[in-house]
């Protein structure tokens, strides 16, 4: 068996455990194993998770909100009770604070930042991204047994035909938190940074935060997610959860379109995945103009006022 961890927000499966079910539904073809989720009860689809290869959810009662610990005990007797070969999650928030426990506490091997998985040959071989997106590895574990953390928007979404996905309830313990959750804001009404398609991202090129009505107009007409770079960030123009690149969130967008930043190497580290980049900067010598697909060079404050009346013409 193969277990996938799925993570969810308003009711609905997260893209990235999406992701990381086509993932072991690939892993469970080369293995010959059935591919199972486990997750916390609430969500109305889950009949519906066979289109991306999930046979069996197990479903179990939760309080409103999990914390990491809360999770590794679920998770760690889930293991016990259904024996599975591999544990798959997306390498996202959720991921990175519970992998690394799981690990430890049931002893299993743990591969990151997962992308891939080698075909054309017998055993099973792991692609992962290493030096930050710069090159990739592959890797075989000795007991065909571990956790593997998929990277967001790193492998896809694959849909295969398939009957109804059987849904069971998984009997669990749950310990009582030792975190006292005092408030939760939730932000809403865009796409994560880390399930994005498409992400408009500026910096201080902007020259002022009043500047960003620009870069939100634009990131509206091409239905993208808004993101910045850290020294904008840090200078509260925006928010720390829009800060992309290494100290940031890493993200693996099929566009990113950079506006008003220099491209310094961490931050190109947090974006160098992205499968299109296009960039506007009034430096020639940007770092940024090496990383692109696409560049403009000239004044933003001239160029994002056209781009977006095209656009609106366009549309």
């Amino acid at each position: 068996m193969i277990l996938v961890i799925l993570d969810k927000a308003e009711n609905h499966v997260k893209k990235a455990s999406l992701e990381a079910i086509s993932y072991a539904a690939s892993l469970g073809e080369k293995s010959g194993q059935k591919v199972c989720g486990i997750i916390a009860e609430g969500v109305s689809n889950l009949g519906d998770l066979n289109k991306y290869g999930m046979s069996e959810v197990y479903e179990f009662k939760s309080p409103s909100y999990i914390d990491t610990q809360q999770w590794t005990e679920i998770i760690s007797q889930a293991y016990h009770l259904l024996n599975p070969d591999y544990i798959i999650l997306s390498n996202n928030s959720l991921g990175k604070s519970i992998s690394g426990r799981l690990a430890v506490k049931l002893n299993l091997a743990l591969i990151s930042n997962v992308i891939g998985l080698k075909k054309n040959v017998e055993d099973v071989v792991i692609q992962k991204s290493v030096f930050s997106g710069k090159a990739s590895a592959w890797y075989r574990l000795k007991n065909a047994k571990g956790i593997l953390a998929l990277m967001p928007n790193g492998y896809g979404l694959h849909e295969q035909k398939g009957s109804y996905t059987k849904i069971l309830n998984l009997d669990i313990n749950i310990p009582d938190s030792k975190i006292v959750l005092k408030d939760r804001v939730l932000i809403k009404g865009k796409t994560p940074l880390s399930e994005a398609d498409i992400v408009v991202s500026a910096g201080r090129g902007m020259k002022d935060p009043s500047n960003w009505n620009l870069i939100e107009e634009l990131a509206d007409l091409v239905n993208a997610t808004t993101a910045c770079s850290r020294p904008v960030a840090d200078s509260g123009w925006r928010p720390h959860h829009e800060h992309v690149g290494q100290t940031g969130i890493a993200i693996r967008p099929n566009v990113y379109i950079a506006i008003g930043i220099s491209g310094a190497i961490q931050h190109l580290a947090g974006v160098n995945n992205s499968k299109k980049i296009f960039v506007i900067n009034k430096d020639p010598e940007a770092p940024f103009f090496k990383a692109a697909d696409y560049g403009v060079c000239g004044d933003l404050f001239e160029i994002l006022p056209k781009l977006n009346e095209a656009l609106r013409k366009a549309k």
